[in-house]
């Protein structure tokens, strides 16, 4: 369905939208304040986005909150991450559930502390009914793990004698991994200025449209979101076909 603006009909947004939420930490220290402020503010960044999706007619919007590597990150650092995750599990699930967002978690749950691992799976059990944006956070997630993770189902499964491994294709592999019921991300942006993925939805992205903007996390708006779907929308996606 196509979106609406002015009373006229606009070209529809991408289906789903990935963001590597960066640069909070750089936008607190470039202002004289502590990392912790910079999450706190990407917080509300992300509040903004998820309305921002649902005006606009997202219908999968997924965020990169915390990779596997920042486990690297100094000790004070991922205790505000934490802290703030739970701040957020605890107070927003409310408001998402009554938006109509049904939330999603994908990444590896060993590791995360078992009260945090409780309010995943409530923030998820509460909002499994809902039919509207489907909101999907990466959370100690790893794309490399993950596809570790599919090749050892599959070899599993071939060594019990359940599948060939002459039959292993792209769409079972597909079906391992851990974004399966999601559709592929049509428009991945990365906020800050990095140009790299790192380790963000590799398999998925093979042919997603790739916007970096310099734009810190914490200041991305509305408007730097319809942006980036401009700049989509000017994009030729041709999945390895020739153009027209």
């Amino acid at each position: 369905m196509e979106a609406v603006q002015d009373g006229q009909p606009s070209a529809s947004p991408p289906e789903h939208i990935a963001i590597i939420m960066d640069g909070n930490g750089r936008w607190a220290l470039s202002r004289g304040l502590p990392r912790a402020a910079g999450y706190e503010r990407g917080a509300k960044s992300l509040r903004t986005a998820v309305h921002a999706c649902i005006d606009l007619g997202v219908r999968y919007l997924t965020v990169y909150a915390f990779s596997s590597e920042n486990w690297n990150r100094p000790a004070s650092e991922i205790d505000d991450l934490m802290g703030l995750l739970r701040v957020y599990l605890r107070h927003e699930i409310a408001e998402l559930d009554g938006l109509n967002v049904r939330l999603r978690f994908i990444g590896q749950r060993e590791g995360l502390a078992e009260d945090i691992i409780a309010l995943i799976k409530k923030a998820e059990d509460k909002t499994n009914a809902n039919t509207g944006l489907v909101l999907v956070i990466a959370l100690n997630y790893g794309s490399h793990a993950e596809i570790v993770q599919a090749a050892q189902l599959l070899a599993k499964r071939a060594a019990d004698g359940v599948i060939d491994p002459s039959d292993i294709n792209e769409e079972m592999f597909a079906a391992q991994l851990e974004t399966a019921e999601f559709p592929n991300p049509d428009l991945l942006i990365r906020t800050s200025g990095e140009q790299r993925l790192s380790n963000f939805l590799l398999w998925q992205s093979a042919y997603t449209e790739l916007i970096f903007t310099h734009v810190f996390w914490p200041d991305f708006s509305r408007e730097s979101l319809e942006a980036a779907i401009e700049e989509y929308h000017h994009r030729e996606r041709r999945f390895g076909a020739t153009s027209g």
